[in-house]
């Protein structure tokens, strides 16, 4: 029997699945990672915690399977997607830590190449100039890590995100390849050509020696040289995270549309062949390219969605499990009152607003604070995910697209009163 493996390696998380030849799920293996905050606005991680964490839950989903690698046909690889990461070629090692895609330090710059050059950008990659994207956090490494821009320009450094990080770990550094749906998330591919654009280099300071190649999204890369556990599986697959979503849940015609909540939460409409420019701020993207078709999505983008429950848990530690929050939130009828904006990174579509920060308003002295805070954080993550529609072209969804298991998904479809199921009519979000 053949069996593939993912790899999910994601902002809270990494996990490895295998599958049987019918699709069904076989083993997994998860390890959450620390989540690290230098300093207000700043969210990092360790680039070998991620690289140790994937591979340690793909060595256990193998083993939970009673497999070996010889019995893996392939691995694909899904990752979380603008998180940056700057590397030695030479030694392999990071020059500092990921920058994650929550990050807000170069809110201050964005803003300024918006004014100047927001339209261009917005033209050639789709994309609002916003500090979300991965070039301002190539620009911020190579300007404030000693000797990083020299060796740039000398081609001594390598810049991916984190499914090239992986696979040139995978392979012992003989690959150095993205794929064109994590590629479009850099602010430097323009996806109507499918190449990095030097304009976009040179306003964002860039030198093009340290970027990755771009290859299709399901081809035979390579085969896995380390670890020896892993060894000799073929890496036959790369999509970010979320285009992943959108083709797993099989939204493969023009008009289709998922909605899924992870650490954010992100609406994506296939739109074919073609990028379709939205009128409301919603971003335009590549979902995939596979032999020489390239599918294009539009995408409405919701930076905090599960990472609340982690909040709740972690920071305000009202919970002790994330699943917790599930039967609290479902005790009460109604939010006391209280209205929060979960804003921890900024607000993304439709407003690109990155000054923006979490609020609370609303709570009266009588009003108790345990249940309803926790009734109110998936209530109000569920009516953030449907204002990328709902504000910016006044659609109601049908239905919502999910990942099973996961309990803030029900809580925001209960809060919503929506189907967790496939859209049926999915209309039209741009």
């Amino acid at each position: 029997m053949a069996y593939i493996l993912a790899f999910d390696q994601g902002t809270s998380s990494s996990r490895s699945i295998v599958f049987g030849h019918n699709g069904t799920i076989v083993s997994v293996g998860q390890k959450e990672f620390p989540q690290i905050f230098p300093q207000s606005g700043w969210v990092e991680h360790d680039p070998i915690e991620i690289w140790q964490s994937q591979t340690d839950t793909a060595i256990e989903a193998i083993r939970k399977a009673g497999l070996k690698a010889s019995d893996i046909t392939a691995v694909g690889i899904t990752n979380q997607r603008e998180t940056t990461i700057v590397w030695e070629r030479e030694t392999g090692k990071p020059i500092y830590n990921a920058i994650v895609w929550q990050d807000r330090r170069t809110s201050a710059f964005c803003n300024q190449i918006r004014e100047a050059h927001g339209e261009l950008i917005r033209r050639k990659t789709g994309l609002e100039v916003d500090a979300y994207f991965s070039a301002s956090k190539i620009r911020w490494l190579l300007d404030n890590v000693p000797g990083a821009r020299e060796k740039a320009e000398n081609s001594e450094l390598a810049f991916g995100t984190v499914d090239t990080w992986l696979i040139w770990n995978l392979t012992n550094g003989k690959t150095h390849i993205t794929d064109p749906s994590n590629a479009s998330r850099t602010m430097l591919f323009d996806i109507n050509t499918l190449r990095w654009d030097d304009e976009l280099l040179n306003i964002f300071g860039i030198p093009n020696m340290i970027l990755p190649e771009v290859r299709s999204s399901s081809e035979i890369y390579g085969e896995i040289e380390t670890p020896a556990e892993l060894k000799g599986i073929r890496i036959a697959g790369i999509a970010g995270d979320q285009q992943a979503a959108l083709f797993g849940q099989a939204c493969f015609a023009s008009g289709a549309t998922k909605n899924t909540y992870g650490t954010g939460c992100f609406m994506l409409q296939n739109t074919g062949t073609n990028p379709v420019e939205s009128k409301h701020r919603l971003l335009t993207t590549i979902a995939w390219k596979i032999g020489d078709r390239t599918e294009y999505a539009l995408e409405g983008s919701v930076f905090i969605g599960g990472a609340v429950i982690q909040w709740l848990r972690d920071s305000l530690e009202m919970i002790k499990a994330s699943a917790d929050v599930e039967a609290l939130a479902a005790s009460v009828s109604e939010n006391g009152g209280v209205y929060f904006v979960p804003a921890f990174a900024g607000l993304g579509t439709p407003y690109w607003d990155q000054e923006a920060r979490g609020m609370i308003i609303g709570p009266l002295r009588a009003a108790s604070v345990r249940v309803p805070w926790q009734r109110i954080v998936p209530w109000f993550i569920g009516w953030f995910v449907v204002a990328a529609c709902v504000n910016t072209a006044g659609i109601i969804p049908a239905g919502i697209v999910h990942r099973p298991g996961t309990s803030v998904l029900r809580i925001a479809s209960l809060a919503l009163t929506l189907p967790t199921s496939r859209f049926d009519s999915p209309g039209s979000c741009d």
